[in-house]
Formats: structure tokens, sequence, C-alpha cells
């Protein structure tokens, strides 16, 4: 390390999710007998949100406390909670609730995306959504208290999916409508998406395509053109927006806010900032990363990767990445798995039902094996989970 025990090199992680917990825990992991670096995680929250669990936690199913200073015990990182108010690319420095300045040498930049609710008019006042798990127990008590009526999801993605399968499955008794612009698994192979079709119908979910959202009032969804769609409770699942405060402490983004990485994933126009997961344009060969956890993890032990090679005097890696599955709930029984091609087209290859869940749930539990692993990281590699397997990671010396 060119750092010395006297001038630790300040290592500054924004944000806990996945993807900046991947990142400190690799760095601490790998510098905790060196007294020359000093990693710091910053975040809101001292719980820490499990994002591929949100659609459950909406519909008041329990999810695991887990506390992010407890994840990152042992590995010597330091936690600070409170919200990053402004970042100043210059000085190097971040301020935290407006009432403290941390100095960094290196920053890993993972504050992620939001959903959207900016864009379309009434959405922000009278749409839940699933950005956090305080937005999913509100939802989940509105759900509990209604009874009978209509729930409105707005957006055929995934995650759109995923809550409306899961509304309908836990409360039989209401009306779920899911609306967007396409098809619910559209991207999936034939099989894949007619299971995940079949799946939906079968437990009384409406299905709205080629459908566009203009307005969201009280009790009433507003297509474009259309009639109305009554609900008692929307959920807005249609998009995500990343903060305004990269482009306003001066880095280079893209129309959508997400910092401009080069290979190594960092900064083009701040080489010291190394931007992870939602709020990075990381560009493939095939093109620009979506945000998942299954890409944002590998961008956050990257990063950790590229940071080390650099404070030992070496060049950092290109980030390499293929996609390999879209797994998606269909409720607590039944799920389907599109086995994918690194640019994330549809493979012949799926699972459906039993098969599916069994994989569904060891995929998302892998974070904290994988978290836990990183903690006892040896110097000499890194491993990364695909398919089930523990791989390594090129680029880890």
């Amino acid at each position: 390390m060119n750092a010395t025990p006297h001038t630790p090199h300040r290592i500054l992680v924004l944000g806990a999710g996945y993807a900046g917990l991947a990142a400190a825990t690799q760095l601490a992991a790998r510098t905790r007998k060196d007294g020359g670096v000093e990693v710091t995680v910053v975040d809101a929250q001292e719980r820490f949100t499990e994002r591929m669990r949100l659609h459950m936690a909406a519909t008041g199913q329990p999810l695991a406390e887990l506390s992010v200073p407890e994840l990152l015990e042992g590995t010597g990182a330091r936690f600070v909670r409170g919200w990053v108010t402004a970042v100043d690319a210059g000085a190097r420095t971040v301020r935290v609730d407006d009432t403290q300045e941390l100095p960094y040498d290196s920053l890993v930049y993972a504050l992620g995306g939001v959903p959207d609710v900016s864009a379309v008019p009434g959405a922000e006042e009278h749409a839940y959504t699933l950005g956090g798990a305080q937005d999913a127990e509100a939802l989940a008590d509105r759900l509990a208290r209604l009874g009978t009526g209509t729930v409105a999801v707005v957006g055929t993605g995934l995650t759109g999916v995923e809550a409306a399968a899961e509304i309908a499955e836990r409360y039989p008794a209401l009306d779920v409508v899911l609306l967007g612009r396409e098809q619910p698994g559209a991207a999936m192979n034939a099989k894949a998406g007619a299971h995940l079709r079949a799946a939906l119908d079968r437990l009384g979910v409406r299905v709205r395509a080629g459908v566009e959202v203009a307005k969201v009032l009280p009790g009433e969804v507003m297509p474009a053109g259309g009639e109305g769609v009554p609900a008692d409770a929307v959920l807005w699942t249609a998009g995500t927006r990343v903060s305004k405060l990269a482009a306003a402490a001066g880095l280079d983004v893209d129309a959508r806010g997400r910092i401009l990485t080069d290979p190594a994933l960092r900064s083009v126009s701040h080489p010291e900032v190394y931007a992870v997961g939602d709020a990075a344009a990381v560009r493939q060969g095939y093109g620009v990363l979506h945000g998942t956890c299954q890409s944002g993890m590998p961008t956050g032990v990257h990063a950790a990767l590229s940071i080390l090679r650099v404070i030992r005097g070496k060049e950092p890696k290109p980030f390499r990445f293929g996609y390999y599955h879209t797994p998606v709930s269909l409720g607590r029984g039944d799920a389907v798995v599109q086995f994918t091609r690194p640019d994330d087209s549809p493979r012949r290859i799926c699972l459906t039902g039993r098969t599916a869940v069994r994989y569904k749930e060891t995929v998302t539990a892998s974070p904290w094996p994988t978290y836990g692993r990183m903690k006892k990281m040896p110097a000499s590699g890194a491993f990364w989970p695909r398919g089930g397997r523990f791989t390594r990671v090129r680029g880890a010396r």
C-alpha cells in the first residue's frame, strides 16, 4: 500500500445496499490487517433493505431483521448513519445530514435508485411504492385494512408481476389489476412466459397490457386515452430514478443521472470515484447494465478490487459481466426461472413450479453467505456465486 499508518487511504462507501455492502466487505476483508486503509460506510438506515423480498413485506410477511452494523461486524469497516446531502468532488468530501463532513481519497458511489413517481401526475401523492421497508410496510397496512376492493399494480415488469402475484395469493378477496405497456414475461422464452401468465390467471390477476398510465387520482388510475380503472390502492412499479447528487457534484452522468464509468468502474470525469449498482451507467459489449442485484453485487466487488490495485500502484482491470438468469416469484408456491445469455436474452432453458421456487429462494438468500465469505476473504482471490456455485472473480490481485 502506498499509504502509511500516519496517512491512511480513506475509502468512503455511500449506500449500504447490495452493491455498497459487497464493496465495503470486500475492501475491509482485504485490508483489515493493514493500518494503511480506512473503510467507512454511510447510509441513512441501519436496517438492511432486502429489496428482492419487498413484495413479501408489502403483504405483511415478516422479513429477517438485518442490521448493517452487524453485517459489517468483524470487518473493521466503520458505519456512519445519516443522509448524504452533498458530494464535493473537487474537495473530495461528503456532507452527511448537513452537519458532518467526511473526507475521502477514494469514493464508492452506491446510492442506488428509487421508484420514479415524478413522471406521472398524481403518482407521488396517491400511489404506494416498494422503495424501502417502510414503503412496503405502509402498503401492507393498507391491504390488511381493505378487506375487499381493487388493487391496481402499475408496471408489468418483474417487480410488478411479483407484487401482483403476492397480493392476489395473500388476499384472494381483493381484485388485483396489473397494468403496463408490455405483456408480463414478454422478455422470456415462450414456455417461461406462458407459465408466468398462466400463474397470474390462476391467482385471479387481471392483466391489462398495452396501457400507458397518464394520471393517478384518488381512487382511480387513468390510462392515456382510455377508461379509468377504479382502485382502492395503487402500487407504482413503473420505473426507477437515481439521486441528483452525482450530477450536482459535477460528475459526468447519462440522461438518467447515472454516473458514466470507464471499464474499471471509475467515473470518467473523476477517477477517484467508483460507481456501482443502479447509480452507475456501466457499459458492456452488449449495452448498459440494468439495475439488478445480480449485476449490482459484482460491480461492488470489482470496484473494491480496482481501488486496491490502484492503491498498490497497479492498473485496475476491466469489469466483465454476463447475465445468467431471471428468477421470478409467483406467490409462495410457484415461480419461474428464465436462464439467459450473457446479454440477458432468453435461453431455451427455464425452471417452473416448485423447482423454480427452491432455486429462487436459494438465490435470494445468497447475499448473506456471500458477505460472510467476504469477511473471511483471503488476499489471493474473490469468489462470486454463479448458478449456485462460487467462481473466482478475475482481477482479484
